[in-house]
């Protein structure tokens, strides 16, 4: 089961990333966990140096952009 952390403060443009995340993983019919890691220690901890980030299994995917749905999924299925 994939584990999908959402990096950010908790601002709009962190929530839209993890809504669109949520989505993508619903749409691929995933089984998988969403976290939202706000504190900033922990998000330079994993390696994110811009935010909003996605990190999928500890491998960032996305950092600084909110992609779309159907690139999310993309990342999420392995083909990008």
């Amino acid at each position: 089961m994939p584990v999908i952390e959402i990096c950010g403060p908790g601002c709009s443009r962190c929530k839209t990333l993890a809504e669109r995340a949520d989505a993508a993983a619903k749409s691929l019919g995933l089984d998988y966990t969403l976290l939202k890691v706000t504190e900033m220690p922990q998000i330079m901890a994993r390696g994110v140096m811009s935010t909003p980030a996605m990190v999928v299994d500890g491998v960032v995917k996305v950092q600084g952009q909110i992609p779309s749905i159907e690139a999310l999924a993309a990342l999420l299925s392995g083909t990008n």
